[in-house]
C-alpha cells in the first residue's frame, strides 16, 4: 500500500468517525450549543466556561475543520502525485466538492435555527440532504482509495442490467439512509415510551409528518437490504472475482448484523449509543456495497452473461419474453395471491387493487423465473423439460432476460407498494429472493433438501394477497403460508419422480436420485398427512366453518387415497396422477376458504 492509499484511507476514516460524532450532537439536540453563530461558538473562537452541550457541538465543529485540511490534502496530493486524466484525480476532486457542500449544509443548519428540536419539514428536507452528501463524500474518499490501488477505472458502459442493477442499489441504499435521517429526527423530537406507542401515534390522523413517517424506515430497510443482498450475490455469479465474491459476503453478513441492530433500537426506544451504532454499521454497508460496485464494474472483470452460450440470436419475440416468466408455474402462484385477497377481505376486495396486485404479483414473480432461467441455463440445456426455454435456444441472450428481468421486478415491486402497501411488495420480494438466493443459487446443487427449504418462495403469495388487503399478517395469513410449504413437497417430489432421469443426468441431487424412489414416496406420504392436519387448523382457530369442512375433508380424503397408491404401488401412472390432482387440490382448498369466509 502506497503512502497515498494510507493517506485516502485515514481521510476517510476521520470523516467517518466526524460524521458519527455529528450523530451525536444531533442525538443529544446539542445542535444549538454554539448558538447561532458559525464558524464562531457564541460569537467566540474559543468558548469560555462552556456548557456540556457547547463542549459537544464546539468539538464537532473542529474535528470538522480537520476533516475539512485533510480533504484539502489529499485533492493537492492527488494532483500532484498523478497524471492529467487518472480516475484518482477525479475522486479527489469528487471528494473535495463533497466536502465543501459538507461545509455550507452543516453552517446552514446552525444559521438557520434548524438544530436541537426545530420540528420544521425545512429542517427534516437538510437533514436527508445532509446524510445524503456525507454518503456521497466517504464514497469518493473510498473510490480515491480505491482507484490509487487498482490504478483502474470503472466501465459504465456495456455492463447490461448489472451496471442498471448497481446503480439502482446505490440510490436505494441513499434512499434508506435519508428515511433513517429523518426517523432519527423524530425519535429525538418526538420520544415514545414503547413500539406499540409509535405505531398509535403514526397512525393518529393530523399527527406531525415525523412521526407518521416513523413507522415507514424499518420497511424501507428490509425492502432495500432483500434488494442489496440479491445484486450482491447475483454480481458474484454473474462477475465471478474474488474481490467481488468477497464483497458480496462482507455485505450479507452486515446488512444482516444491521436488521438485528434495527429491532434492538426499536425495542430500547433508540437511545444514543445504539442510533450511533446504526449509523456505523450504514456507513460500513455503504462502503462494503461501493467496494462490490467498484469490483464488479472493474475494466479487468469478466462478464459471465456476455459470453458463449449466453450470448442470443437476436430473433425474440414477445412470445419468447413471455415464456421468460414461465406463465404455467406463476398460474397456480398467482391463483392463490388472488385468492388470498378473497380471504382476507371476506368478499371482493375491489376491482382496482385486485388487477394490480394481479399484475404486480405476475410481474414479481416473472423476475423471479426469467433469473432462474439465465442462472440454471447450463442444467437446462441437458434436460428434455427445459430444453427449448428461450434462453437455452438462446433467442433470448442472457444480457437481455437480466434487463427484462430488473424492468419486471422494478415495475412489479413499484406497482404493489403504491396500490396496495409497501408490506404487500415487501413480501414480494422477498418470495422473489428465495427463489433466486435460497433455492436457485444456494440450495437446488447442493442438497436433497432444496424443495423443502427452498419451495418456501412459493408460500409467499398468499402472504402478499392477504397484505395487500389488510396492510398486516395475522396468524390466518400464516397458517396460508404454512400449508404451501408443507404441501410443496408433495407437489414437487410429485414431478421428480416424473423426471428422475433427466435431474440424475445434469447432477441435481433431488430426493429420488439421491436417497431413491421408495424413501421419496414415503416422504410424499407423510408430507400430504402433514398438509391435510394443516389444512384442518383454521377449523380449530375459528376462522372457517361448515362449507370449508366439508371441502377440505373430501379433498384431503382425495390426496391422502392418491398419496397412499403411490406408495404401494411407486409406479409413474400414480406418480403423474398426484402430481396433477396437487395443483388442483391447493386451488380448489382456496376457493373453498374464499367462500366460506364470503359466506
Amino acid at each position: 500500500m502506497s503512502r497515498f492509499e494510507r493517506l485516502a484511507i485515514g481521510v476517510l476514516a476521520w470523516n467517518a468517525l466526524v460524521a458519527l460524532w455529528g450523530a451525536y450532537v444531533r442525538a443529544t439536540g446539542s445542535g444549538a450549543g454554539c448558538g447561532a453563530h458559525w464558524p464562531t461558538c457564541n460569537g467566540e473562537i474559543l468558548p469560555r466556561a462552556p456548557q456540556v452541550e457547547t463542549l459537544i457541538e464546539f468539538t464537532h465543529r473542529a474535528t470538522s475543520g480537520l476533516a475539512l485540511l485533510s480533504v484539502l490534502v489529499l485533492v493537492v496530493s492527488a494532483f500532484r502525485l498523478y497524471p492529467q486524466g487518472h480516475p484518482v484525480r477525479l475522486g479527489a476532486f469528487l471528494s473535495g466538492l463533497f466536502m465543501l457542500s459538507e461545509t455550507l449544509l452543516g453552517a446552514s443548519l446552525v444559521l438557520f435555527g434548524w438544530v436541537a428540536h426545530n420540528p420544521t419539514p425545512v429542517r427534516a428536507v437538510v437533514q436527508m440532504v445532509h446524510l445524503a452528501n456525507t454518503y456521497l463524500l466517504l464514497a469518493s474518499l473510498l473510490l480515491t482509495a480505491h482507484f490509487a490501488h487498482t490504478g483502474m477505472p470503472l466501465r459504465l458502459r456495456g455492463q447490461g442490467a448489472v451496471g442498471w442493477a448497481l446503480g439502482l442499489g446505490a440510490l436505494a441504499l441513499l434512499f434508506l439512509g435519508m428515511s433513517g435521517a429523518v426517523t432519527a429526527l423524530g425519535d429525538l423530537i418526538f420520544p415514545v415510551r414503547s413500539s406499540l406507542e409509535a405505531v398509535e401515534r403514526a397512525l393518529t390522523p393530523g399527527e406531525h409528518f415525523l412521526v407518521r413517517l416513523r413507522i415507514l424506515h424499518p420497511l424501507i430497510a428490509v425492502s432495500v437490504g432483500l434488494y442489496v443482498v440479491l445484486v450482491a450475490q447475483l454480481v458474484a455469479f454473474l462477475r465471478p472475482g474474488p474481490g467481488v465474491r468477497r464483497s458480496a459476503r462482507v455485505l450479507a453478513y452486515l446488512y444482516g448484523v444491521q436488521l438485528l441492530a434495527g429491532l434492538v433500537n426499536v425495542a430500547l426506544k433508540a437511545p444514543v449509543w445504539m442510533q450511533i451504532l446504526h449509523l456505523l454499521l450504514s456507513y460500513l454497508i455503504w462502503l462494503a456495497y461501493l467496494l462490490l460496485l467498484a469490483a464488479g464494474l472493474s475494466q479487468r472483470q469478466e462478464q459471465v452473461e456476455s459470453g458463449g452460450v449466453h450470448r442470443g440470436a437476436g430473433e425474440a419475440t414477445w412470445r419468447d419474453y413471455l415464456a421468460l416468466t414461465k406463465p404455467r408455474v406463476i398460474s397456480l402462484l398467482l391463483f392463490t395471491t388472488l385468492a388470498a385477497m378473497l380471504i382476507a377481505a371476506k368478499g371482493w376486495p375491489g376491482t382496482g387493487l385486485f388487477l394490480a396486485v394481479a399484475l404486480g404479483g405476475y410481474m414479481m414473480a416473472g423476475a423471479a423465473n426469467a433469473i432462474n432461467m439465465v442462472i440454471d441455463r447450463d442444467i437446462d440445456a441437458r434436460m428434455k423439460r427445459t430444453a427449448r426455454r428461450p434462453t437455452v435456444t438462446q433467442r433470448i441472450s442472457s444480457r437481455n432476460a437480466l434487463l427484462f428481468a430488473l424492468a419486471l421486478a422494478l415495475g412489479g415491486f413499484a406497482l404493489l407498494a403504491g396500490a396496495a402497501n409497501l408490506l404487500a411488495a415487501t413480501l414480494a420480494l422477498m418470495g422473489l429472493i428465495w427463489y433466486v438466493l435460497i433455492y436457485t443459487l444456494y440450495l437446488k446443487r447442493r442438497t436433497w433438501q432444496n424443495i423443502v427449504i427452498g419451495g418456501a418462495a412459493g408460500a409467499f403469495p398468499p402472504l402478499v394477497g392477504f397484505a395487500a388487503v389488510t396492510g398486516e399478517l395475522n396468524l390466518f395469513a400464516w397458517y396460508l403460508f404454512a400449508l404451501i410449504f408443507f404441501w410443496t413437497p408433495v407437489h414437487f417430489w410429485a414431478l421428480a419422480l416424473m423426471i428422475e432421469d433427466d435431474y440424475r443426468a445434469v447432477g441435481v441431487p433431488m430426493l429420488p436420485v439421491v436417497l431413491g424412489e421408495r424413501v421419496t414416496v414415503i416422504q410424499i406420504a407423510l408430507y400430504a398427512l402433514l398438509t391435510a392436519l394443516i389444512s384442518l387448523m383454521p377449523l380449530l382457530l375459528g376462522e372457517l366453518g361448515f362449507l370449508y369442512l366439508l371441502a377440505s375433508l373430501f379433498l384431503n380424503a382425495l390426496l391422502i387415497l392418491k398419496a397412499w397408491a403411490l406408495l404401494n404401488r411407486g409406479a409413474r401412472p400414480q406418480a403423474v396422477s398426484l402430481y396433477k390432482y396437487s395443483m388442483l387440490y391447493l386451488a380448489l382448498l382456496f376457493v373453498a376458504m374464499a367462500l366460506d369466509r364470503a359466506l
